[in-house]
């Protein structure tokens, strides 16, 4: 093992996985039960305060994103190629995951390997803004899904809700649109298009 005094920057300096698409590295910045959102610090690679959460609502999965991706003019393409939808751009940010698992998780700031299984296309405000689905690998309860198709309704739409009613505050209603609910393929094609999109737009 080599040392290294230097923390890695969690967006630029850590791999997405050997086996990325397969099985990923994913970032985790929020877990259930926060009552905060917290986001990367672009900059410093330190966990920020973004908001606090002003209502009930809260993030049903481990919340982050995938190392070393970037939703940019690949994922925009691909989103508009599969939707009715108007999409401009990628929304300018590392690509989102949600990671189930069985198990009480505290804090965000940590790295968790998960093996992707679907995904949702969300739009907000015509920019792409994918949010990939994953269960945590070697997980007791989730580890063996595959496919979203192995995913309960109940679970799909819990986070469906999340995403759609999450930025939404008294007098400053940001519609969002999901148009789609898509599967393990997919969700492998918008994770590589999203490591194309990094390094084209960002290295």
């Amino acid at each position: 093992m080599s040392k290294n005094n230097n923390k890695q920057h969690p967006w630029h300096g850590i791999s997405p996985g050997k086996n990325c698409p397969d099985e990923i590295t994913a970032f985790i910045e929020i877990v259930p039960g926060d009552a905060v959102k917290y986001e990367i610090d672009k900059e410093s690679g330190y966990l920020k305060i973004d908001r606090p959460q002003k209502f009930s609502n809260a993030v049903p999965a481990l919340y982050g994103f995938i190392p070393k991706t970037f939703c940019g003019k690949s994922i925009a393409n691909f989103a508009a190629s599969h939707s009715k939808e108007k999409i401009s751009k990628g929304d300018g940010d590392p690509l989102d995951i949600c990671v189930l698992t069985e198990k009480q998780i505290t804090h965000g700031d940590i790295l968790v390997d998960a093996n992707p299984i679907g995904g949702l296309r969300m739009i907000d405000k015509e920019e792409a803004d994918d949010k990939i689905i994953a269960v945590l690998k070697q997980d007791e309860i989730y580890g063996n899904w595959k496919d979203i198709s192995d995913c309960p309704q109940a679970v799909i739409d819990r986070i469906k809700h999340y995403f759609l009613t999450y930025k939404n505050l008294p007098g400053n209603h940001q519609p969002v649109i999901i148009d789609a609910v898509y599967g393990v393929e997919v969700a492998k094609t918008v994770i590589l298009k999203s490591l194309e999109d990094y390094k084209n737009e960002i290295e």
